[in-house]
């Protein structure tokens, strides 16, 4: 029995990589029962990072290694997204040396009760995909081309938007949980974007005020590739959207902006 158990820690060695965790149902999908995870945890093989999570003990729990785990471990579909996101690819106007507060994850399915248990700093807050998007919405991850992997914690790639859909999903948190003035200096550098891949991303957002505000944007700082968007075939609805109370109306699309903003740049 001692053998049996030594060659099953010495696989979870194998399986678990440092700095990363799994849930029980991992852990019993891979032959540890609760007896045996009980016993790993009182001889300090395993630690639990969050009621219902282990990992082995050395390596600091960091949002980072959270979201590799769910993406290449517990087949999460949790793609890294919004603001999150832009900072993540170094397109912050002005980035955090901590990094940020609040780390945005988009996916089709909801997220693991011990996400928002788990002894770090940053809180998740987890977005249906397919309340902004039609079919894009269903498909999350780079097989969309709308994610991209970037070098992540312990050498695993970490599964984040792309600048494109990044944009949009940080547009969609107006004006409820992000500021325009914030935006705005995130959307001044976004100067490389793809206009393909934003001509198909607003062919299929569901949102009528993220796609006006995505023009206005654009306009507003000028962005080059946006001459190579066919604005007719992407469907701004009609009337008025008000999006900040007391604002000016932009006449062209129809919303509400703060008076500080309404010059252009």
């Amino acid at each position: 029995m001692a053998e049996q158990n030594d060659r099953k820690l010495n696989k979870l060695e194998r399986t678990l990589p440092q700095g990363l965790l799994v849930d029980a149902a991992w852990m019993e999908r891979h032959g540890y029962s609760t007896s045996l995870r009980s016993q790993y945890v009182s001889a300090g093989w395993l630690v639990q990072p969050a009621r219902g999570t282990f990992k082995r003990p050395l390596g600091e729990v960091s949002w980072q290694g959270v979201v590799v785990s769910l993406q290449r471990l517990l087949g999460s579909d949790l793609v890294v997204g919004g603001r999150t996101a832009i900072e993540a690819q170094g397109l912050g106007h002005y980035l955090s040396q901590s990094g940020p507060s609040t780390v945005h994850l988009y996916g089709t399915r909801p997220a693991p009760g011990w996400l928002g248990k788990l002894p770090l700093k940053q809180k998740f807050r987890v977005h249906r995909t397919q309340s902004l998007f039609k079919t894009l919405g269903s498909t999350p991850g780079s097989k969309s081309g709308t994610a991209r992997e970037m070098p992540g914690p312990f050498d695993w790639p970490l599964t984040v938007s792309t600048p494109e859909r990044a944009f949009l999903e940080l547009l969609d948190e107006l004006p409820r949980h992000e500021s325009f003035h914030q935006v705005d200096a995130l959307a001044e550098g976004l100067r490389s974007l793809s206009p393909r891949r934003l001509q198909m991303l607003l062919n299929d957002c569901k949102s009528v005020k993220v796609k006006r505000l995505f023009f206005w944007f654009a306009e507003r700082h000028q962005h080059a590739w946006l001459k190579q968007i066919d604005n007719s075939k992407v469907n701004l609805g009609t009337g008025k959207r008000m999006l900040v109370k007391g604002g000016k109306l932009d006449t062209k699309y129809l919303i509400t902006i703060p008076d500080d903003l309404n010059a252009p740049v």
